[in-house]
């Protein structure tokens, strides 16, 4: 076979073309390029190049304390910065041994939910706008207003939250907070209906999606590949239910894990728009449990340099794309000897070597889409 990379020009009806798709802009979901090898319409193979967004923030966190890596940490995604916070100050917490009091607990799950809500109601509305439905994407921005104002009245922050803590959260909850929030978890779950009659019921969204992009849960297992589209193949596992953390060891009445056989790209949307439903109620039963705790303290007193004990520890959390982990080693000293970032979109897009082959072209869009990827969780 001869390999021919067409620039101006054509080539040869007997060879292969090799066509290269971005680097994409970064308004996009970031700067990934793919290197495709065509036989006319038709995949043949797929290349994934990543490294366009590369910030070294692995070798960043040696040269910085535990209370400034969080600030490192929770960019990668940045869809999800609370959830990527909530990784580190858990690791560095365990290998404290440190109790966090009961109201952070259930107040940084009930964030964690929220931040999940505000990721899938982003890809709700970009995945339509990808294949040619523009409206969605107005509606999933109404929604996460909403629930922005309330994130943004307690952190101060819009994307890059900064409200974890080793040993708790930053401030208390301002007053009348609960209530606001409460108000913005109803209105959101009062118009997620509009996905299901404006996206699902839409035959075009559905033709363009249903047996596209079929993911074989051996694929998903040799990848590593987590989160909704695992799930969207049959893997059932979703930490939070297996691996408890924070307080959903008690909310396991609550907890409604989203599972799909297809694993194809409708399956993989199905998933993550039930999913938002389901942490919509995750939240509500996190405020209910707030209300009736007591007052007292969100944090514990640390002191003025905190340095974690000599050794190893690995945290992982289920983060909205999927397994987020972080691999802490340290010598004993403030800063971390070492600080491995596992994170949800580097092994998921992986899987796009053996999504493509065998599809076509017009195909390669919404399978990209329904991976639901950020580029910044690839490049880290």
């Amino acid at each position: 076979m001869t390999e021919t990379t067409v620039g101006v020009g054509g080539a040869a009806e007997s060879t292969d073309m090799v066509l290269n798709i971005g680097p994409q802009h970064p308004s996009t979901h970031g700067v990934l390029r793919l290197r495709l090898v065509l036989d006319g319409e038709r995949i043949q193979s797929a290349e994934p190049v990543i490294g366009y967004m590369h910030r070294g923030a692995e070798k960043l966190f040696e040269a910085r304390d535990y209370r400034q890596i969080i600030m490192l940490a929770n960019r990668h995604d940045w869809l999800s910065a609370f959830s990527n916070e909530l990784g580190v100050v858990l690791a560095v917490e365990r290998m404290l041994g440190m109790e966090v009091p009961e109201r952070a607990v259930w107040t940084r799950t009930l964030l964690a939910e929220l931040n999940r809500v505000l990721n899938h109601l982003m890809f709700l509305g970009s995945y339509p706008l990808e294949l040619g439905g523009i409206t969605p994407i107005f509606y999933a921005f109404r929604e996460r207003e909403d629930l922005q104002h309330v994130m943004e009245e307690i952190s101060g922050g819009r994307m890059h939250y900064m409200f974890n803590r080793v040993g708790g959260l930053k401030d208390d909850l301002p007053a009348g907070w609960l209530g606001r929030a409460r108000q913005a978890v109803a209105e959101v779950r009062s118009r997620m209906g509009v996905y299901d009659d404006l996206v699902l019921g839409n035959e075009i969204f559905r033709g363009r999606t249903r047996g596209v992009g079929v993911l074989t849960r051996e694929t998903v297992h040799a990848y590593g590949v987590s989160g909704p589209i695992a799930r969207a193949s049959g893997v059932d596992f979703d930490l939070r239910r297996d691996e408890p953390y924070l307080a959903y060891a008690e909310l396991r009445d609550v907890l409604k894990v989203a599972i799909r056989e297809e694993g194809d790209c409708l399956a993989r949307f199905e998933c993550l728009l039930e999913q938002t439903h389901a942490s919509l109620a995750l939240a509500d039963a996190c405020l209910d449990r707030l209300d009736g705790l007591p007052p007292g303290p969100i944090n514990q007193r640390l002191p003025k340099v905190l340095k974690a004990p000599e050794g190893h520890t690995y945290a992982w959390t289920e983060n909205p794309l999927g397994l987020n982990g972080y691999y802490l080693v340290s010598k004993g000293e403030k800063t971390p000897y070492r600080l491995k970032l596992r994170s949800a979109s580097y092994n998921n897009i992986q899987a796009l070597t053996e999504l493509l082959p065998g599809t076509l072209v017009a195909d390669m869009v919404a399978i990209l889409g329904s991976l639901f990827f950020v580029v910044g969780d690839i490049d880290k």
